[in-house]
């Protein structure tokens, strides 16, 4: 596995009340945005995958609200207001547009600007996140709900939590998990115009074991645009990739398998027999 990238710069930016954390890795194309799942950070989601993301490209990747080393304040979680701290995060570095790489929360956040703020996103991946809530197999928001830090004592999650955090004890973690069991409750996801209309070409992946059922993903590709005989039709401009062997947990757990799936949707090679001038 490639060592951990040195961000080139790190950084705080005010906005909607957070000192939000962001890391900027590589240089050059338009910049890739990374937003991470829930109970997650830049480094557990995306840490073995940010020397390859960042080769040859601008990263951008940030702490939502109450994760990492992103201060939490009195509001709840929803994807609404985490897109809006990213759009403040944006306008704080100067960005006008990126391709977005969002996982479970983080895919719904990434959801969110496709079909709010379409002038703001080139590409889009959604990994791990069902478009409405029907999409989900079910257990995982009522494991959410009975979650408490001794459920989670002495693992990697915990551990980096009171590593990083502002918040560096056990009450404030409750909180979080408080407020990530209440996360989209109610919420009722977009409609099949909404997802037809994103603008973006979208890559969705999904773990072939994960949270989100399979048929459900095959819809969203089939609203993308997808699902067709590509020999004859042409490989269209969204893309589904399932992941073999993979739970919701470990979504982006096989580096090697996902690093060359984002990055060669984001750069797709030349056609076939094309000669370089």
């Amino acid at each position: 596995m490639p060592e951990r990238a040195a961000a080139a710069e790190t950084g705080f930016a005010p906005v909607n009340g957070l000192q939000m954390y962001y890391e900027l890795h590589g240089a050059g194309g338009t910049p890739l945005l990374l937003l991470h799942g829930g109970l997650f950070d830049i480094e557990q989601q995306f840490g073995a995958l940010l020397p390859g993301l960042s080769e040859g490209r601008r990263v951008i990747a940030t702490d939502f609200q109450g994760h990492g080393r992103t201060n939490d304040i009195d509001r709840p979680l929803s994807t609404s207001d985490l897109a809006g701290d990213v759009i403040g995060l944006l306008e704080h570095l100067d960005v006008r547009e990126v391709d977005v790489f969002g996982f479970s929360v983080g895919g719904a956040v990434a959801l969110h600007l496709a079909v709010n703020h379409p002038e703001l996103v080139r590409k889009l991946i959604v990994s791990s996140v069902s478009f409405r809530p029907e999409g989900d197999r079910g257990g995982n928001s009522e494991a959410m709900a009975s979650m408490t830090v001794e459920m989670i004592a002495g693992t990697p999650m915990e551990q980096r939590y009171l590593a990083v955090s502002p918040h560096p004890d056990r009450e404030h973690l409750q909180v979080l998990l408080d407020k990530l069991s209440a996360y989209a409750a109610g919420a009722e996801g977009w409609s099949d115009e909404e997802i037809r209309g994103i603008k973006a070409p979208t890559l969705i992946t999904v773990g072939d074991c994960d949270m989100v059922k399979l048929e459900h993903a095959v819809r969203f590709l089939q609203l993308r645009g997808g699902d067709v005989n590509g020999d004859f039709d042409g490989v269209p401009a969204s893309q589904l990739a399932v992941f073999p062997g993979t739970t919701h947990f470990f979504g982006l757990a096989r580096t090697a398998l996902v690093q060359d799936v984002v990055t060669t949707f984001l750069d797709p090679p030349p056609p076939q027999g094309w000669q370089g001038q």
